[in-house]
């Protein structure tokens, strides 16, 4: 009986999970929570007992395993309640769950070291709370871009067409052989929505999966005591979640503790004030809102679609048909060519029904097609059908419909292979745009260097230390405070001997590591003696941040400070020296700490100072009253010096973006000397440059000009140091107003304005805050200044590849329109059909432009200067191109529309079958032409496109079986081997015409200016 009723208290334990640090309120719950179930367990185990009183278990478990759901685990706290009290900020409400603290016991989240965060934890949090996931809204289906692929007017005129040529071809010459002309057009048609529909549809499906990389964030959140980052979809109630200054708030929660943590609500209330979150009176913090600043920890309450962000998120859909400039540009070139086609098809139209009507033409048979009231009505309407398509067809072909295509097809290929190179592209436009780039401002720290910061220099007085031992025992501890007591890092050890772990910013981990393998500082004991009263946060415009506190021992207050070494000891009035004496701080000795500060500068070395003061009482009221700290007549600890080496391979970077006419100015927080030391190591200054001062400035001096001045210095300038954001904006709004076009980096939350200013703007992907990531237009991944130039590179790759296309394009659209137009005016018929015409289309403007969009980056684009965004699309040097090959395909397919059929000796047929395969082999061996703008030699790097040949093998391919297999659909006759080669060869002498032509000079002025009046 004892063994049947026995039940494992480990078992219950784990079930019921009850940890050590809840309160007593909880713990009851717990005990009847625990009691409830084990005495229904022995209530139905008693039962079985009697009744079974014949038959004893032959086994009996040693224990019974309890079936609790786990979601109830969490049964004692209402969620649906937790949740509205937030949404609603109920602070009463929240009193009577018992405070914030309460909540994080019911939640099991240990207030100071977080959730345990294994897999099980987490499964079972994300079981009775849900995922911070929510519902977006269903993609595009296949079946929208069909239907948008019929709504071009010119595809429904020639299904109106094929459907009235289907119709009076049966009539006229029966089903079997009546359906060719129209059922041609059926097809050609289906191929070509077809195409445009699975082209777009993937594109679409592209931008989805970049829609969602950039969405996933990194939050920075606390488990088991460790500080660690992961994604945003991972977080769940009862999380703790680190926040600092330019952090998205990743779910709805409540504030744990922190300091001066200040939150922008504008995303969820449209207020722009800075809303103020601390424990007392207002610990709620809302998903989607941004922290302007200060730092702290919040618990989560909420996620996904409990939360307000969430559900409108889930009914906002990312605009993934946003029209860049350039393709706004090939529009309204689309549109001009369109009405030149147009203009065309009617005078055809027009001159082809005259021609009909007045018995200028003639049928197969050679016998007059109109004859007055003797011509038979059907006979009539079928002229009549045959007419409209040919002059449609001349729309067709005139319409250069790859256009747009093609710029999806270009953007899209290289959107990919940015992400490949370490860009993440969030806006369409400023791949074409960074092309265009005449200046780019960046970033030092992270972008130009390496960002791997470590204490190498420290200076006591206006002596350097080597060895810790010899620092006076009382400024030793002085130092420990305020670096552990003034940071936003934290350091962890899972074990004693373990390696030891440090978090934050570059910047805060250096010291931390320097303060703990120098000088043994055990942070969380220094912590348990201290009582911190207020903090002023660190950020880019203050550049330091102080803390407030109270020793525990003597109730004695103190201020440490730690910021810009030069902005630090303008504070202070005395030092400490080596011995631990204080001195007072005279001219004289400020000039010489100042020489100190300006030589580890001029050594590429970040400067960081520490200052203490003790102060009264009074003195800490009116501290907190004002919520400010006292910030003069401080003590001086002493200076570190920072080291952060320059990346590799940046100066070649630099250097590249120079030779590509792209100016690289670099906007530093740095003192005026680290920033000239690291410019010059970069390539950005030259050791001569700066001689009269213009080329390095402070923003303070650059903030006080007069805007007549400014305007004139800012093409002088290459570095601004100890700059804020607002020089930065400053500086970008002055470039864009000398008419440059400007790309700026940033990483902070005060940058956003300068992101959102430039026409590019660049954003960190590491170092960056959420706030900059969403006002820039493109993520650099790695931090890297590299991958500026790269995205450079392609910027201008796009808009060499898209005037590829164009040239191309160009070509075959005016050689077809001319030698149709001549050929209806002057013969009454057209050489090219409707279905022949459908397909060259097909081919070249989809697998044209598939195959000239995916051309790579080249050394040559980076030797040329930046393309004005006023230049015209079309090019002086493309028209030349364009128009010599175009002249020639012209002057020969003419010829063998008129004296084709007597050179060759061959039938009419025959004849138009050799225009239409001398037309497409001339646009497949052009298409090789089209490869270089201005190089002779087109054949460079094309074993390097696989791509391009394999579209040149296709096209070739589908040629070959539209002439010799496709006869009745492409109205076509089989070619022997002499007139294949009669082809090849006139196609071929596209080649040898084109490198000619290259060898001709062009006017920099415009083409197209010379026919205005």
């Amino acid at each position: 009986m004892s063994n049947f009723l026995h039940v494992s208290v480990s078992c219950i334990e784990s079930i019921i999970d009850a940890p050590a640090t809840l309160s007593k309120p909880n713990k009851r719950w717990h005990l009847a929570f625990a009691t409830i179930y084990c005495s229904r367990a022995l209530h139905s185990l008693l039962n079985k007992k009697n009744k079974k009183t014949s038959k004893l278990p032959l086994s009996t478990p040693s224990f019974v395993v309890l079936n609790v759901e786990p979601h109830l685990a969490f049964s004692y706290i209402d969620h649906k309640s937790l949740t509205e009290v937030v949404k609603k900020k109920n602070l009463d409400q929240l009193r009577e769950f018992g405070g914030v603290a309460d909540v994080a016991d019911a939640l099991k989240t240990h207030a100071k070291n977080g959730i345990h965060g294994d897999i099980e934890d987490i499964a079972r949090r994300q079981k009775a709370f849900g995922s911070n996931t929510y519902p977006r809204p269903p993609a595009k289906s296949f079946f929208y871009f069909v239907l948008e692929a019929f709504k071009d007017l010119t595809i429904l005129i020639l299904l109106a067409c094929a459907t009235l040529s289907l119709g009076f071809g049966i009539k006229e010459h029966g089903l079997k052989e009546g359906w060719y002309d129209g059922g041609s057009i059926y097809v050609a048609v289906f191929l070509v929505i077809s195409v445009s529909a699975v082209s777009n549809f993937r594109q679409n499906r592209q931008f989805e999966k970049l829609s969602k990389v950039s969405s996933n964030i990194k939050v920075e959140v606390v488990r088991d005591g460790h500080r660690q980052q992961i994604s945003i979809f991972e977080i769940a109630v009862g999380v703790v979640v680190c926040l600092k200054i330019g952090d998205q708030v990743a779910a709805d929660g409540l504030f744990l503790h922190g300091h001066s943590l200040q939150v922008d609500e504008s995303s969820m209330t449209g207020e722009s004030d800075h809303v103020e979150v601390n424990s007392h009176h207002n610990p709620f913090l809302f998903s989607g809102t941004k922290v302007a600043d200060g730092y702290g920890q919040m618990l989560v309450t909420s996620v996904g679609m409990d939360t307000t962000w969430g559900e409108m998120m889930s009914t906002i859909s990312r605009d993934l048909n946003e029209q860049t400039p350039l393709q706004a540009r090939l529009n309204k070139l689309t549109s001009s060519i369109g009405k030149v086609g147009l203009a065309v098809a009617f005078l055809v139209l027009v001159v082809l029904v005259v021609r009909y009507f007045t018995g200028n033409t003639e049928d197969e048979n050679g016998n007059q097609e109109f004859n007055g009231g003797k011509t038979k009505a059907n006979d009539i309407v079928n002229a009549m059908v045959r007419i409209i398509a040919a002059a449609v067809t001349i729309v067709v072909v005139a319409i250069p419909e790859g256009l747009p295509l093609a710029v999806t097809l270009t953007l899209a290929y290289s959107m990919k292979r940015m992400m490949a190179d370490q860009a993440m592209v969030r806006k369409l436009s400023a791949c074409e745009t960074m092309g265009s780039a005449t200046t780019i401002c960046t970033d030092k720290t992270g972008t130009l260097t390496l960002n791997q910061m470590k204490v190498t220099k420290y200076w006591l007085g206006k002596e350097p230390v080597e060895d810790a031992s010899s620092i006076d025992t009382h400024v030793l501890k002085l130092i420990q405070q305020g670096v552990a007591l003034n940071t936003t890092g934290s350091i962890y050890r899972a074990a004693l001997g373990s390696k030891i772990e440090f978090s934050g910013s570059p910047t805060e981990k250096a010291i931390l590591s320097w303060a703990v393998l120098e000088f043994d500082m055990d942070m969380e004991a220094i912590k348990q003696y201290y009582a911190i009263l207020h903090v002023e946060a660190f950020n880019s415009e203050k550049k330091r941040s102080g803390v407030l506190m109270r020793k525990k021992a003597d109730n004695t207050i103190h201020v440490h400070w730690k910021g810009a070494a030069e902005m630090i000891l303008a504070m202070c009035s005395s030092y400490y020296d080596a011995s631990g004496s204080i001195k007072n701080l005279d001219d004289g000795e400020r000039m010489t700490f100042e020489h100190i500060i300006q030589g580890m500068a001029a050594s590429s070395l970040r400067c960081i100072a520490f200052a203490h003061i003790q102060i009264s009482e009074e003195e800490q009221e009116i501290s907190e009253g004002m919520q400010k700290l006292k910030e003069d007549s401080l003590t001086l600890i002493g200076l570190v010096g920072i080291k952060d080496p320059c990346r590799k391979g940046v100066r070649k970077a630099v250097e590249d973006c120079q030779y590509a006419g792209v100016n690289v100015r670099m906007i530093t927080g740095d003192n005026v000397f680290t920033a000239r030391a690291i410019a010059t190591e970069c390539g950005i200054l030259r050791p001569d440059q700066d001689m009269n001062g213009e080329a390095v400035v402070e923003g303070e001096v650059f903030r006080n000009y007069t805007p007549e001045k400014r305007m004139e210095k800012v093409g002088k300038i290459r570095v601004m140091a100890r700059s804020s954001p607002f020089d930065k904006l400053l500086m970008v709004q002055c470039l864009k107003q000398k008419g440059h076009v400007v790309a700026v980096t940033g990483d902070g939350t005060n940058d956003a304005p300068a992101l959102k200013e430039a026409d590019i703007g660049l954003s960190m992907g590491i170092q960056g805050t959420e706030v900059a990531k969403e006002s820039s237009d493109i993520i650099i991944l790695d931090d890297n200044f590299a991958s500026v130039a790269t995205v450079l590179k392609w910027g201008r790759c796009v808009y060499n590849n898209i005037q590829k296309f164009i040239q191309f394009q160009l070509t075959v659209n005016v050689a077809a329109l001319v030698i149709n137009f001549v050929a209806a005016v002057s013969a009454g018929e057209v050489p090219l059909t409707a279905v022949q015409l459908l397909l060259v289309n097909l081919i070249m403007d989809t697998l044209g432009a598939l195959a000239l969009a995916t051309e790579q980056p080249t050394k040559e684009l980076m030797e040329k200067p930046p393309v004005s965004r006023t230049e015209p699309l079309i090019s002086n040097i493309m028209w030349r191109n364009l128009l010599a090959q175009a002249l020639y395909q012209i002057a020969i397919l003419l010829t063998l529309q008129f004296k084709g059929e007597s050179l060759f000796g061959v039938s009419e047929k025959v004849n138009d079958t050799l225009i239409f395969n001398t037309f497409v082999l001339c646009q497949v061996f052009n298409e090789f032409n089209a490869r270089k703008l201005e190089k002779k030699n087109v054949f460079k790097g094309l074993h390097k496109n696989k791509l391009f040949l394999g579209i040149i093998g296709i096209t070739i391919i589908l040629q070959v079986v539209m002439v010799e297999f496709l006869k009745k659909f492409a109205n076509t006759e089989r070619l022997n081997w002499g007139q294949w080669g009669a082809c090849i060869g006139i196609a071929a002498a596209s080649w040898p015409i084109g490198w000619v032509v290259k060898c001709i000079p062009v006017s920099e002025k415009p083409f197209l200016s010379y026919l205005k009046w």
